[in-house]
């Protein structure tokens, strides 16, 4: 009893001073009061708000005179935008005044130490941008001309060349978090900061890195969130990736030519931590126990009495206790107390109530009763929103896909009437105009700014991929050819008055034979040429050279050749040596290039149509044949589905086909084209601008072929007068190459 007597004297004596203390505080209030009305410069007069066509929500902040450039940031978690207004009053009746249009659900202003911040909450993050007009100054909120992450409002240098990252700085703040510094040489640069894992991704769009960038930090020793830092170059500008540890929460503003951005752990309430099953952390001044069986409205006093909480105990609350506790936090012995006779708290402020664990459940059963009947007899609102990059159609069919389930399924609203549409509430609806391209939706104003948020999540423009393909068909051809044409033709008659005669086929040697016959009738020395009758000194006629040839193998028609005969007295010597040599190079390159959304099939397609004559039967089985003339598609295709993951790799589903007319194959109708095809269908994950082989085929061919007289042809040297030889090589290669590169869109949350 010592101690709660004490502690009623402690309260006495704090009651005594409290009037004391509230004057002195009183008095500095009205002094500072004073001293801002004095020194003030400006004043906020008004605020108002109107919705842009382009989807931008501009919000107008009338002041007494004209501003001067003020302190604007951002942040994602919560999404707002402050915007800092020095030597400035707040002359608004009203606190907070509701948007509710486009990105912007409200905003207010609240004036301390001089100057007045006005805040906007958003639905969502959104990039805004800011411009000075006489006394107003003018936020278009949801432009996608700036970052969602953080803009300056000062004015911003329009010059030719691109801001430099100078440098990349970090520091550890005071308490435990992360702070980058991206110091540029002007302002200017455009960012863009989304979470993707465990890394922050800030991407810095129209700028170049001095040359002690890229860099990789490694701040791991520093004890916060922030792990490394990694900023490298990337088409249109910059990247900078943040590994992160553990939960986080993250900041990020930007002040003319320098952009800071706070990383810290994330701070996770009490009630948050039961929920998720993690132990509870106590952190209330150690007490110690050791009464036996007294009754627990006593025991909660003197834990009242010791963490100098307000704590309210329901008439319910009975029984006693007997408590053994040596150096336990309070708020511990608290919770023990509670659950050893099945009691329950709920706090709020510094003012705790204790009650039975059923009485609580059964008055906040109540309370959500009372919450679901107020929502059943609340205002239905209508409000119209365009739809800027999605189809109205198929977000309307998604905010009630669940609805539509349940009526498959044979749950109709007079089986279950307090089902919701989909993502609407029981009583809400959701139509569209494909003309517009808007959504009509009816439902209570809660329900409005929950769809809002999600349709803002789902409206998003989506990133953009260029792939281009290089398709490369390399022929390597080779041919060599030896031969030669040879014959001997003579006659001979000896004294014994026998013929001998050689040549090349039977009709020679019978020419050959009959000239010899002559010969003797005419009386003339054997062996020597035989005169064609009655025409002496005008040569005998021989056989032809086609007939004189014993062997025939020449290179093919255009070959170079070297002829030599020899006429004798009675025989001819022919011989012809002929070599052809041929080489081929040639190379087909085709270079389709094609731009698609993110899982959107693009097709290119290039080519011709051959045309052929095909026959078809007559009907009736009796009928004269019709030509028709069929056509053939000879194309250079290229198919592809392109997916981008989250850590900016692209997977792609592609199909190239690159066709070519080789030839004609004549028939007794016409000719028929002959259609060399190749065809690739793969799928592949790339890296952004990187350039892979997707696939090639090597194609090689040899041949060689002899022709030649048996025997002869084998002779050593000499046999080569009696053969031909032909060697054929032939190369054929086709690669295809793929270089897929994102086309990032700015103002992509």
């Amino acid at each position: 009893m010592s101690t709660h007597t004490v502690t009623q004297r402690h309260a006495q004596v704090s009651g005594a001073g409290l009037f004391t203390t509230i004057g002195r505080r009183f008095l500095a209030v009205a002094l500072t009061f004073a001293a801002v009305g004095a020194t003030a410069a400006n004043r906020v007069e008004d605020i108002s708000y109107a919705s842009a066509p382009d989807g931008t929500t501009e919000i107008t902040i009338k002041l007494a005179a004209p501003p001067s450039a003020p302190r604007a940031f951002a942040t994602d978690s919560p999404p707002r935008i402050a915007v800092d207004f020095e030597d400035t009053q707040n002359g608004l009746t009203e606190r907070r005044i509701n948007v509710g249009s486009g990105a912007a659900a409200s905003v207010s202003a609240v004036e301390a130490g001089g100057r007045t911040r006005v805040v906007v909450e958003l639905f969502h993050p959104a990039a805004f941008d800011s411009r000075i007009d006489g006394n107003n100054l003018v936020l278009s909120v949801g432009k996608a001309s700036t970052s969602s992450a953080a803009v300056s409002a000062e004015p911003t240098s329009s010059g030719v060349s691109q801001p430099v990252v100078k440098q990349v700085d970090f520091r550890r703040g005071t308490n435990g978090e992360g702070r980058i510094l991206v110091s540029f040489d002007k302002d200017g640069a455009g960012t863009d900061l989304r979470r993707e894992g465990n890394k922050l991704i800030v991407d810095l769009f129209d700028v170049t890195l001095s040359n002690d960038l890229p860099v990789r930090l490694d701040v791991t020793d520093f004890a916060t969130p922030v792990q490394f830092i990694e900023t490298r170059e990337r088409a249109g500008g910059a990247r900078m990736e943040i590994q992160t540890g553990g939960v986080i929460e993250h900041m990020a503003y930007q002040t003319g030519n320098e952009l800071v951005i706070e990383i810290a752990k994330a701070s996770v309430k009490e009630d948050e931590r039961q929920k998720l099953g993690e132990p509870v952390e106590y952190k209330g001044t150690p007490v110690t126990f050791n009464i036996q069986d007294i009754p627990v409205r006593s025991a909660l006093q003197l834990i009242a009495d010791v963490s100098e909480m307000n704590i309210v105990v329901a008439d319910s609350v009975s029984g006693n206790v007997t408590l053994r506790l040596v150096n336990v936090p309070w708020d511990q012995a608290l919770d023990i107390i509670l659950q050893a006779k099945g009691l329950d708290k709920r706090r709020q402020g510094n003012v705790v109530w204790i009650a039975p664990t059923a009485e609580i459940a059964q008055r906040e059963q109540a309370l959500e009763d009372a919450r679901i009947a107020l929502e059943d007899r609340a205002e239905l609102v209508t409000e119209y929103i365009p739809i800027n990059y999605g189809s109205a159609e198929e977000i309307a069919k998604l905010l009630t896909e669940n609805a539509l389930q349940g009526e498959q399924q044979g749950q109709g609203a007079d089986q279950d009437k307090n089902l919701q549409k989909g993502f609407l509430s029981k009583r809400g609806s959701v139509t569209f105009d494909k003309r517009t391209n808007t959504l009509l939706v009816n439902d209570t104003a809660d329900k409005l700014k929950e769809l809002k948020e999600l349709i803002a999540l789902l409206d998003r423009p989506v990133d953009q991929v260029l792939i281009e393909s290089r398709i490369v068909v390399a022929t390597d051809s080779f041919s060599r050819e030896l031969g030669a044409r040879f014959g001997v033709s003579g006659a001979y008659e000896d004294h014994h008055g026998n013929v001998i005669a050689s040549s090349g086929t039977i009709t020679a040697t019978d020419q050959m034979i009959n000239r010899a016959l002559a010969n003797r009738l005419a009386g003339r020395p054997s062996g020597l040429p035989v005169a064609t009758p009655g025409s002496n000194g005008s040569g005998i006629v021989g056989p032809s050279l086609a007939n004189r040839l014993n062997v025939n193998l020449p290179a093919s028609t255009g070959a170079g050749s070297f002829g030599w005969s020899v006429l004798a007295a009675d025989y001819i010597l022919d011989l012809e040596l002929s070599a052809l040599q041929t080489e081929g190079r040639g190379e087909v390159v085709a270079s389709p290039r094609v731009i698609t959304a993110n899982q959107r099939e693009a097709v290119i397609k290039q080519g011709d149509e051959v045309g052929y004559v095909t026959i078809s039967a007559q009907g009736g089985g009796g009928g004269v044949p019709i030509p028709q003339v069929q056509f053939k598609e000879v194309l250079l295709e290229l198919k592809v589905t392109p997916t981008i993951t989250q850590d900016d790799r692209i997977f792609l589903a592609m199909n190239v086909k690159k066709d070519e007319v080789a030839g004609f194959i004549s028939t007794s109708i016409g000719d028929v084209p002959q259609i060399n095809k190749r065809e690739l269908n793969t799928a592949v994950l790339v890296e952004n601008g990187q350039t892979v082989v997707l696939g090639g085929v090597y194609e090689f061919k040899t041949r060689e072929d002899l022709a030649k007289v048996p025997f002869l042809g084998d002779l050593p040297a000499l046999g080569n007068l009696f053969k031909k030889k032909t060697r054929d090589t032939s190369k054929a290669e086709l690669l295809i190459f793929v270089t897929p590169k994102i086309l990032r869109q700015r103002g992509k949350n």
